[in-house]
């Protein structure tokens, strides 16, 4: 799998994961609270905080929907009170850059894709909503830039079309695994989907976009391969917002990112036998010794031989079937690890 390069910062098999720690709207429209958001990021060790770039008109039209079972509020005046004007997403970004911390936006429109590209955003973070709206694929591959694209509620065929929009406009893409549903029951997480998308496209970085609770699901994608962790994050759960219930606390987002290297340094190697492991080995291995004294032409028998630690000796417990019957070469005195020549006829 070829590296993928996001802003400077290398994504893939051989970098520890990419967690995105996902504020989305949980700022409630409040640009103290999105920077407010930020420290609490950064405290935990984030390098890459993620907003959601909604320009309301632009991205739907007047609808009196309500988002599911997530708010029993109107879609519509759900995403107009969320939303940053363009001046306040910039002191936002800025923030992020004086932090040392990576800003990311997702786009909902056109007009989106245009304003955060104007700000010089290193790439596009695209949520499963878009990720079979063609057009707006394909004006947002006409960046240049590379994309992260979460592929909730679509197939494999569906993905794969998606793809396609990218590879024809040569822009690095990787893919996330995602469950749209709000928050996902571990049942529907589908860990096995990262494993699938990693087989069926191996030109793209594979990670999870995960709305299941905890961090648990992303430590068991970390495993399978998922190179990109998204969850969405808060200062704390108790703040108001529809994506709050089902985000992480920056304990959390340590815990998260703490783990998720953990495991990416944990994961793969082969069952073989270490050279760090032989100090463990010299005294953690039993082998063949004497546990009475024996005179020499005196058949070796478990009476007089057993298999004790520490593993010192030249014959190993495996072999002691080898030696019994045989005789010893030499009189040997109790608690004595036994040497090849010490018996008769082995080797």
């Amino acid at each position: 799998m070829p590296e993928f390069n996001f802003g400077g910062r290398l994504i893939g098999p051989d970098h520890p994961p990419f967690v995105i720690a996902e504020v989305g709207i949980n700022h409630e429209g409040d640009v103290d609270k999105a920077i407010q958001l930020v420290d609490a990021a950064v405290s935990a060790g984030a390098e890459v905080v993620k907003f959601q770039c909604h320009i309301t008109d632009k991205e739907m039209i007047p609808t009196d929907m309500t988002p599911g079972d997530i708010s029993t509020e109107r879609l519509w005046d759900i995403i107009k009170r969320c939303e940053l004007t363009e001046d306040e997403e910039r002191r936002v970004q800025a923030y992020c850059q004086s932090k040392g911390v990576m800003y990311l936006s997702t786009p909902f429109s056109r007009e989106a894709a245009d304003r955060l590209d104007a700000m010089g955003i290193p790439g596009f973070k695209i949520g499963s909503g878009e990720c079979n709206n063609i057009p707006l694929l394909e004006h947002i591959a006409s960046k240049g830039k590379p994309v992260i694209l979460s592929t909730g509620m679509n197939d494999l065929v569906s993905v794969t079309r998606s793809a396609e929009v990218f590879r024809r406009a040569k822009v690095p893409f990787a893919l996330l695994h995602c469950t749209s549903m709000y928050p996902t029951p571990y049942s529907k997480v589908r860990l096995g989907a990262v494993t699938e998308l990693r087989d069926s496209f191996p030109d793209a970085p594979i990670g999870l976009s995960d709305h299941s609770l905890n961090i648990w699901t992303c430590l068991g994608a970390t495993a399978l391969g998922a190179c990109i962790l998204e969850k969405h994050f808060t200062v704390s759960r108790s703040w108001p917002g529809p994506d709050v219930g089902l985000s992480i606390e920056p304990q959390e987002l340590k815990d998260l990112i703490d783990g998720s290297r953990a495991v990416w340094q944990a994961r793969g190697g082969r069952k073989d036998i270490l050279p760090e492991e032989q100090p463990v080995i010299d005294f953690a291995y039993a082998t063949v010794v004497s546990i009475a004294p024996i005179r020499s032409g005196e058949p070796f028998s478990r009476n007089n031989l057993w298999v004790k630690r520490p593993g010192a000796g030249a014959i190993h417990a495996s072999r002691l079937e080898e030696v019994l019957g045989r005789r010893a070469a030499r009189d040997i005195p109790i608690n004595c690890h036994l040497a090849v020549e010490d018996v008769e006829g082995f080797s």
